[in-house]
Formats: structure tokens, sequence, C-alpha cells
């Protein structure tokens, strides 16, 4: 059975709510919301206002963690704000799940380049987690979805230089570049395994610029929005993604983001949690506009 996955161009808060009730997978218990709160400076992130109807609905707790390299959310004190400056500590109970150590480490017994992630330890307080992602483009990964917040984007200060550097967090900029995607399937894998398939995925594709929130001075987007996917299955939602940019043939600005996708080798991500068993490349996508 290929894993479903529900699209709709119709880009509203109140859509996002209901194609996450369409998918039909209630999580249970505690849920951790995984957002991206966005950097300091960064005009393309997807504001709490956008997720506010599905986090209340599922009665979630926005989870975040914090970064491995300068700016405004490199550490507690400082991310903390930016929670604050960005209205996620207004509008939702928010829990920077590696605020305090010490890391939860995470076994990755088949991983291809890692065999442990290191996660912020408050994701042991979770049931089940509800990953909300912008899909957009990245300067390392080349794409950002379901996958990287999974990885990169669960993983605490430490563990966040642990994936870069694929094992070594020293090697967190210099790192062989594959050696570092397959770290990112890696460490999905484990997040995954924990939450024993307990997880649903958004991927929205909105504000679609070559660079990720992260970046606090980042390109305007390049790309018209194109819809929303929701699936349990992330690598499903994340390939799907990519072939709508692909598909997107009208689109002036889609040679630019590809060109940024390609240039990282952003599909090998994808192709590595395949090889992982976390998640099929082939997939039904279910119009629900239609």
């Amino acid at each position: 059975m290929k894993p479903i996955i529900y699209f709709s161009k119709d880009i509203t808060p109140e859509n996002v709510l209901k194609m996450y009730q369409k998918l039909g997978k209630e999580l249970p218990g505690k849920i951790a919301v995984k957002v991206h709160s966005g950097e300091v400076g960064n005009q393309n992130f997807l504001k709490p206002d956008f997720w506010k109807p599905v986090i209340d609905f599922v009665k979630g707790t926005v989870t975040e963690c914090n970064t491995a390299y300068a700016g405004e959310r490199n550490t507690t004190q400082k991310h903390l704000k930016t929670l604050e400056l960005h209205g996620w500590s207004k509008t939702f109970p928010v829990d920077l799940m590696d605020a305090e150590g010490p890391d939860l480490e995470l076994a990755v017994p088949n991983g291809k380049k890692i065999q442990k992630n290191y996660v912020g330890k408050n994701m042991a307080n979770y049931d089940s987690m509800l990953v909300l992602s912008h899909f957009k483009g990245h300067p390392m990964g080349g794409y950002g979805g379901a996958l990287k917040q999974l990885s990169i984007g669960v993983a605490s200060s430490y563990g966040k230089a642990y994936i870069h550097g694929a094992g070594n967090p020293k090697k967190i900029w210099t790192a062989n570049h594959d050696s570092f995607l397959e770290s990112m399937a890696d460490a999905a894998y484990s997040v995954i395994d924990y939450f024993k398939g307990n997880l649903v995925y958004v991927n929205v594709m909105k504000n679609m610029s070559v660079d990720c929130d992260c970046c606090a001075v980042a390109e305007d987007p390049c790309m018209k929005d194109i819809g929303i996917l929701v699936s349990e299955d992330p690598v499903a939602i994340d390939q799907a993604c990519l072939d709508l940019v692909y598909g997107a043939s009208e689109d002036p600005g889609r040679d630019h983001l590809i060109e940024r996708i390609e240039s990282q080798n952003g599909v090998h991500t994808i192709e590595a949690a395949e090889a992982l068993g976390i998640g099929s490349r082939k997939y039904e996508l279910v119009n629900i506009d239609a």
C-alpha cells in the first residue's frame, strides 16, 4: 500500500486544521508540536497565527530546540526572547526542549553515519508529535521539510552540531556533505522510533525562498505558493513536495529553487531515509479540492 498524502491548494490556517482532520489519525497523550520559531530578521517563516487552529485543536505544546550557530536562538536566554518576540509564547504553551541539559540520547542502531542522536531532554515528556513544516529551500540541506524538522529541528544544540558533523561536532561545517545528509536521515529515524509511529506531518508550500527560516537575512520567496500536504509518512510528504516543485514548469522561480536543491543534493536525505525504512518515495496524492 502506497502512503496517502492529502493535498490542497487552499493555504489558510483553517484548511490546515481541516486537512489534519481529514487524515483521521488521532495523536495520543501529550502532544509535542514541532515548529520553526524563525530567526530574528527572517521574513518568510510561518507565524503562530497561521498554525493556531490546528495547534489549539490538538491541545499541543509548541516545542523547539536551540541552534548550533550564532544568532538569536543559540542560547536558551536568547531563544526564549525570540519565542516571545515572534508571538509563540504569547499564543501557546511553549517548551524549549533543550533549555537545560543533559540531552536525551536516542539510539540509532542501524544508522548509516551516526549510531546515536542527541535531542532536547524534555522530549521525554511527550507521547506523540505533530510536525509542522514550512517547505522551502535550505543553504545546506538543499530543502527543508519534514525530515529536517525531525532531525536538525528536534536535535539539541549539541545534537545539531553532531548531525552536521556526521558524528563529529568539531566538523560541524566541514564534514562530507552526503554524510551530513545521511546523518539527518539517521536522526529522523531515531525520533520516529522513539514515538513508535505516533506522528503526523504537515508540509506547507508557501513563502518558498531558497533560504531557510534559520537565515536572518533570507531571499524573498521565488516561487508562487503551491499548497498544503498532510501525511503519516515523512519520506513521502517530502518527496511529494519536491515533485510539485519540479512539476511547476510555468513558475518563473522554479529553476532557482531547483538549483538550490540540486546544488546540495537535497534528494539524498530522502533516499537515505527510505533506505532506513522510515517511509516510501512512492505515494498516492489525494487532491481534496477536486
